[in-house]
């Protein structure tokens, strides 16, 4: 059971799609969220999830005082996971702008003209570092002058390579997934 853990939409459960994703536990959830709200301010904040699965961290997010949040997903059952959750949210947090996309993620990002404050990527793990890469360059010029940014891949794999243009922050690992957090140079 996945459910959103504070905020307006506190001890709400949220939909999961049935298979092809991997969710991220409560628990890197809630260490993710202690992390940003350290380093940014939620309130106001516009979030992007890529590769969000069941939505649950922009939906986290858009609990915490996000205004508005992109949920990015090229899977059918994702994207009906997303809508149902952003349903179910809705009426709870009204003052929020929701959205689910199903397109991939380079397509939404190569045609994309909002820009962002936090953005949260957890590509599938076996994708290559090189898509991981497309995607932080394509998303670059759409990133906010102060963005926060969070990049889950398996503790397993190598650091990944990053694009010019971020600074990397300090990496933290909770068992099998590591964080890596960025921000804009």
């Amino acid at each position: 059971m996945t459910r959103i853990i504070a905020g307006l939409a506190g001890g709400r459960t949220i939909a999961v799609p049935s298979s092809g994703t991997r969710p991220t536990s409560d628990r890197v959830r809630e260490a993710i969220f202690s992390r940003v709200e350290s380093w940014a301010d939620l309130t106001g904040s516009r979030v992007l999830d890529l590769f969000a699965g069941s939505g649950a961290l922009g939906l986290e997010a858009a609990s915490r005082g996000a205004t508005r949040v992109d949920l990015v997903d090229n899977s059918d059952k994702a994207v009906a996971a997303m809508t149902a959750n952003i349903t179910t949210l809705r009426p709870t947090i009204p003052a929020c702008e929701m959205r689910a996309h199903r397109v991939s993620v380079a397509a939404y990002l190569e045609s994309a003209t909002a820009e962002w404050d936090i953005a949260f990527i957890d590509p599938p793990y076996d994708d290559p570092n090189s898509l991981l890469e497309r995607t932080l360059e394509l998303l670059l010029p759409r990133l906010s002058s102060d963005a926060l940014i969070a990049v889950e891949r398996a503790t397993r794999d190598a650091e990944p390579s990053w694009p010019t243009g971020y600074d990397v922050l300090t990496p933290k690992s909770y068992g099998e997934t590591t964080v890596y957090w960025l921000s804009v140079a």
